[in-house]
Order: C-alpha cells, then structure tokens, then sequence
C-alpha cells in the first residue's frame, strides 16, 4: 500500500508540474477616430447642401471592403450625447460617405435640398472602424 501511495504521489506531481499557465489577453480590435468640425469648415455645394470632407489615410481599401464602420456626431441639443449617422434632425438630415483615404459629411434639409443649413455649433466626430475577417 506504501508503494502505490508513493507512485501515485509520483504521477501527481509530475501531471502538476507538467501543466502550463497560458495568459490569454484580449485587446480591443476596432479603433475610434475623433476631431471637431468647425461651423466655418462646412462647404456649400452646388445643389444647396453643406459637406464636409475628413481625408484620413487610415480609412482605405480594407476598411472599404471588409471592416465595419460607426460614426457618431455630438447631438445638436446636448454636448453630452451623441447619435449615431445617418439621422434627422429637426428636418436637418446628416448622413455620410466613406472613400479610399476619407469620409465625406453630408448636411442636408429634409424639406428642400437647395436651402440647406449650415451647422451653427461644433461637433465632435466619432469614427469606429470594427476589423473583420473576409467570408465567402
């Protein structure tokens, strides 16, 4: 009996200290963009409405085709929110169009296209950029 306890000892302490702690750290995948609009930095286009043009380098191919993309801008009432685009606003429509190396902000009436307003407030814009893997 004094044998088969120390052998199963033996095992027990060689099945221990054959174990291996593996650390498993997950970091965050998707990276957040941000900087202000200026109310003077909206440009007026031809058909009436404002855009404003964010050229970043980091929004190419990739994020094109296979990333997902959120963008938020600070709510037009309170500086302590935000909403998510495209969305209206008081008859105000924001919407935006994502290109190799930019996005562009659209500012739009609702009502009539050619008298469109310009933002009179600063916003903060959120870009998320979520990576994906490519499926067939």
């Amino acid at each position: 009996m004094k044998k088969f306890t120390i052998l199963m000892l033996c095992i027990v302490t060689l099945g221990l200290a054959s174990c291996k702690k593996e650390t498993i750290v997950n970091q965050a995948l998707g990276k957040t963009y941000n900087r202000y609009i200026e109310p003077n930095q909206w440009v007026q286009n031809s058909n009436g409405t404002y855009s404003f043009t964010w050229n970043k380098a980091e929004f190419d191919g990739v994020t094109l085709d296979d990333e997902g993309v959120l963008v938020y801008f600070t709510h037009p009432t309170n500086d302590n929110s935000d909403v998510q685009l495209p969305y209206t606003f008081n008859y105000t429509v924001y919407s935006y169009e994502l290109f190799n190396g930019g996005i562009t902000f659209d500012v739009q009436d609702s009502r009539n296209l050619s008298s469109s307003v310009r933002p009179n407030y600063r916003i903060l814009v959120k870009v998320v950029v979520i990576p994906s893997e490519f499926a067939n």
